[in-house]
């Protein structure tokens, strides 16, 4: 190998001779992994006397991080962004690029200087999809500013370009909020990746259709069903929403009351997954809240109580019947009387064949409102379907009692008059006895001795053991 081959070559921003690295071994192509991306690699951990103290091939297991993002040494972050698919390159790791001062011991003391011998295998886009399904993909192009990210509601303000098979579609400015991007909008997938940036940075985003447009395809944008996308994405700035944790009762109390009429404007919009995320943030910020009193703590109860009624008439709406089912209980379990949370959970039973369930609820609801048209004719409803279900019952009940007496019939016929069944019933046949041993012979291994009268007659039945 020549000294070109070999030559160090400093990695580090200031040049400071922090992280060196040596090409032992060429790697393949003209690009190198970006920030975000999974990486994987093997590597040998050595300290400057060559003491070893890491390796995964000794593991035969490739190690994998996502580069660029703190969750390895400075020197590695450094290191593996410089290098090509297939190479393998040695880096000098100074202390203050590795573990510093207090090293990590017992293996690694202060001040350590390390030496790895890292191949690089290949690497991925980061999956920042909320299920890691990768659902959505994520190259950085250009990196962010400081750490924040938006969190759910926050306001963001936001450049994309989107792309079909690299045939623009789409190019906007858009400003909304995390987790209602749909209202102006954004698909599920950019919104979801919002929480991932921080501001300025420029992303490459690949999303998959369960994130994007689905089966339904945009005939506006010329985007066929089960389309994967690519949006080229600036984040330009955003403010974040207080986390419930930062607020006081009041404010809890106040964006209860927001959410509440944001809500019921999705509704009315038949927006109801939207309406739902609304919904739930008032549950958010109120189920622990414990320190109201009085009216406060009356309208506490109140918006709880609305909430997850209208979170039980969303999924209604939606054909999400177990989870309207839930919702309800959850509004019964703060008012066991409360007219609409019966007939919701009632109507929800019916849908998924809850007949008897469904009746109970709608009955019990006219206990308290014993005029309800609505109710009654449930009543009704849940009457017919139970005695719909009964004959149903009834009728196959009857038509296995009749397969049974059928084959209990088909049974008795093949038997003898003690009951023993044969499988084929008719006049015996020489092929009947083929491979079969005569009586003599059976009875000698046996260790039986036959009588002389019958050593040449021809056999009954009796002359078998029916247990052999």
């Amino acid at each position: 190998m020549t000294q070109d081959e070999t030559a160090s070559i400093d990695v580090t921003p200031d040049k400071d001779g922090g992280v060196l690295k040596e090409i032992l071994r060429e790697g393949s192509g003209d690009e190198f992994p970006q920030t975000g991306d999974k990486v994987y690699v093997h590597y040998v951990g050595t300290l400057t006397d060559g003491t070893g103290f890491d390796s995964s091939r000794e593991r035969d297991e490739k190690f994998s991080f996502n580069l660029g993002k703190g969750s390895v040494i400075k020197a590695w972050d450094l290191g593996v962004a410089t290098m090509k698919k297939g190479e393998l390159a040695r880096l000098t790791c100074k202390p203050e690029y590795a573990y510093g001062t207090n090293g990590s011991p017992p293996k690694i003391g202060p001040n350590a200087t390390l030496i790895f011998e890292v191949e690089l295998f290949e690497w991925k886009k980061e999956d920042i999809s909320p299920n890691k399904d990768e659902g959505i993909l994520r190259r950085i192009v250009k990196n962010g500013e400081g750490r924040k990210t938006p969190n759910e509601g926050a306001t963001v303000n936001v450049h994309y370009i989107g792309y079909h098979e690299n045939k623009q579609f789409e190019e906007r400015d858009v400003t909304f909020v995390v987790g209602e991007g749909m209202a102006e909008g954004v698909i599920d997938g950019l919104d979801m990746a919002m929480k991932k940036m921080n501001e300025n940075e420029q992303s490459i985003l690949e999303i998959a259709p369960k994130y994007a447009y689905g089966k339904e395809g945009h005939s506006e944008f010329n985007v066929p069903p089960n389309a994967t996308l690519k949006y080229d994405v600036t984040l330009k700035s955003f403010q974040k929403d207080k986390e419930t944790w930062e607020m006081d009762a009041d404010e809890k109390l106040q964006q209860a009351e927001i959410a509440k009429e944001k809500g019921t404007k999705y509704f009315k919009e038949e927006k109801y997954t939207l309406a739902i995320k609304q919904y739930k943030k008032i549950v958010n910020y109120l189920d622990t809240e414990s320190s109201l009193e009085g009216a406060e703590e009356e309208k506490r109860h109140n918006l709880l109580l609305a909430a997850h009624l209208n979170i039980s008439l969303c999924h209604l709406k939606t054909g999400e019947h177990v989870k309207a089912i839930q919702a309800s209980d959850k509004a019964l379990e703060l008012d066991d009387k409360n007219v609409k949370g019966l007939f919701r959970r009632g109507q929800a039973k019916l849908k998924v064949n809850e007949y008897e369930d469904a009746l109970f609820d709608f009955n019990t609801l006219l206990k308290y409102d014993a005029e309800n048209k609505a109710a009654k004719n449930h009543v009704i409803m849940c009457t017919k379907k139970i005695k719909e279900y009964k004959a149903k019952e009834k009728q196959l009940y009857a038509n296995i009692f009749n397969k049974c007496s059928m084959e209990t019939a088909k049974l008795e016929s093949n038997c003898d008059a003690e009951g023993n069944v044969f499988d084929n019933v008719g006049e015996w046949h020489n092929d009947m006895a083929r491979g079969m041993m005569s009586i003599p012979q059976e009875m000698e291994a046996f260790g039986e001795t036959m009588p002389e009268s019958s050593a040449t007659c021809c056999t009954t039945n009796d002359d078998f053991d029916d247990n052999e």
